[in-house]
């Protein structure tokens, strides 16, 4: 949402906590903010570039999903191999030693001799020290045929959140790929379906409110989980995203989009105490409902 709801002061905010935490790794792509406005497009990575220079960070941990062509919520891309080298030059020069990962962004192609020079891209990159990954891949069964050639390993985003999840359409890829959940919050779901302000992310992106038998199940098993002696207890659906993504035995790592340094200052907080015995246990009770 950077460079839509989020301007650049806030994002700054936030990016100023986050690194001042300890962490490190930040996502971002070419066509972001997905807003339909094209005097928009790169926007969200000009912030990022500017915080970094500002700042003359040089440790940063930017994953860069390349391809798409517009931010218009379109699946036109370009993902040629001489456009993706293209890319992959203008941002290890934009992004220096922060860049650590380059990943395909929308491809619902199935072409093999295409692909297959999508990849030789991504072998270079790989070759230059770079970490490879794909994200939002209509048929990676194609991918992952052809990779017995080029032999990557990918880090893969996939949406998985309590509703849905995308794990089951990577079989091929879950003995060597690290899978990243975003989406844990499924765009900006409240667990109470209160009021949403009008900028809320679903809101914005044209979201339903809808109140499903699942809100009204993990409303009941609230009070017995926060009952468990839990270091934190368990207030938001954006809470329950994590636990279900968190410790899912496929699942690597979070992406999370705070808006605000609250929101961000309690995400940090309850992620360092998600390791404990008793959220594994809520994990059980989601897997059960969801």
């Amino acid at each position: 949402m950077w460079g839509w709801t989020l301007h650049r002061n806030s994002c700054f905010a936030l990016l100023d906590q986050f690194y001042a935490a300890g962490y490190r790794q930040v996502d971002a792509a070419t066509n972001y903010p997905i807003n339909k406005n094209p005097e928009d497009f790169r926007a969200a990575e000009k912030i990022l570039l500017e915080w970094i220079r500002t700042h003359g960070v040089e440790d940063l941990e930017v994953i860069m999903k390349v391809g798409s062509i517009n931010n218009l919520r379109s699946p036109e891309h370009n993902l040629r191999q001489s456009f993706l080298l293209f890319n992959l030059d203008h941002y290890r020069h934009q992004f220096g030693t922060n860049l650590r990962t380059v990943m395909i962004h929308w491809d619902n192609r199935n072409n093999e001799s295409e692909i297959s020079d999508t990849l030789e891209a991504l072998r270079i990159a790989r070759d230059q020290g770079l970490e490879t990954g794909l994200s939002g891949i209509k048929h990676p069964e194609v991918y992952a045929r052809l990779n017995a050639l080029f032999q990557l390993d990918f880090r893969i985003q996939i949406k998985h959140n309590l509703f849905y999840s995308d794990v089951d359409r990577y079989p091929m890829f879950q003995d060597k790929a690290r899978f990243l959940a975003y989406g844990i919050n499924a765009g900006g779901v409240k667990l109470d379906n209160g009021q949403y302000q009008s900028m809320s992310t679903l809101m914005v992106r044209g979201g339903a409110v809808t109140t499903t038998p699942l809100h009204e199940q993990l409303r009941q098993k609230m009070p017995a989980w926060n009952q468990l002696s839990l270091p934190l207890p368990i207030q938001h659906f954006n809470q329950l995203g994590m636990i279900n993504a968190y410790h899912h035995p496929k699942i690597s790592g979070i992406l999370v989009g705070p808006s605000k340094p609250e929101q961000l200052r309690d995400t940090l907080a309850f992620f360092e105490h998600l390791k404990t015995e008793q959220y594994r246990s809520i994990y059980k009770d989601l897997q059960d409902l969801s």
